[in-house]
């Protein structure tokens, strides 16, 4: 009986992290298409950024829907990591023999590096939000209060376009497997064809957020959106 609770409880978790994890997915595409704006240049960037604090009004306050989506978004953190935790403990306790020999055909370095790549994507977005975000720090000593141009000035620094590129590397690993994963949880791998096919969308969610994301930092120091 015990066993059995347990084995719900388990598939209860990765439920969970499955649809938080399909909430991050639709996050990080609508954020993803907010940072293309900036191709657009100064006006529309900004414009975007402004729209997106009046969406909903009257009936909502200013930014009210942003905080909406800001409290699911910290509700569905907490709970993905939370769930996280709970069965990688499980995984240890369960693992009260040492392998001599592991053999790991069918798993791929993206499913090795899910916790440690998930702690890097933790310790990015609090870096993320107090760039952009919550304390809007420019390390050039340029002007916070213009999103487009704080955007500019950030990437316009090498190094902080590198770590945001290797953060876009962890996230490309998390998307791939994260989805896979998430499929599975869902039922939705029954078969030869079905896995394949999750296979594949985790590679494409993976190349099109990440590499999304990234056009706009390398294009900045490149010097082609200034």
């Amino acid at each position: 009986m015990t066993g059995a609770r347990s084995t719900r409880s388990t598939i209860a978790l990765k439920m969970l992290m499955a649809v938080t994890g399909i909430i991050f997915i639709l996050f990080v595409l609508v954020h993803m298409y907010g940072n293309l704006k900036a191709f657009s240049g100064h006006d529309a960037y900004n414009e975007y950024a402004d729209h997106i604090r009046t969406i909903g009004e009257p009936m909502l306050p200013h930014a009210g829907l942003l905080w909406v989506i800001r409290a699911v978004l910290i509700v569905s953190l907490a709970i993905h990591v939370t769930c996280a935790l709970v069965l990688w403990r499980r995984k240890q306790r369960a693992r009260t023999t040492k392998y001599v020999m592991k053999k790991n055909n069918s798993s791929t370095f993206s499913s090795h590096w899910m916790r440690w790549g998930g702690i890097a994507l933790l310790l990015f977005v609090v870096w993320h939000l107090i760039n952009f975000t919550i304390g809007k720090v420019n390390v050039s000593g340029g002007p916070t209060d213009d999103p487009y141009d704080l955007l500019v000035d950030s990437f316009s620094t090498w190094w902080l376009t590198v770590i945001y590129l290797l953060a876009m590397g962890a996230l490309a690993m998390h998307l791939r497997h994260g989805t896979w994963s998430a499929a599975q949880t869902l039922g939705l791998t029954n078969n030869a064809r079905a896995r394949r096919n999750a296979n594949v969308l985790g590679y494409i969610v993976a190349t099109v957020i990440a590499g999304g994301f990234s056009l706009v930092p390398v294009f900045v120091l490149a010097g082609v959106i200034s």
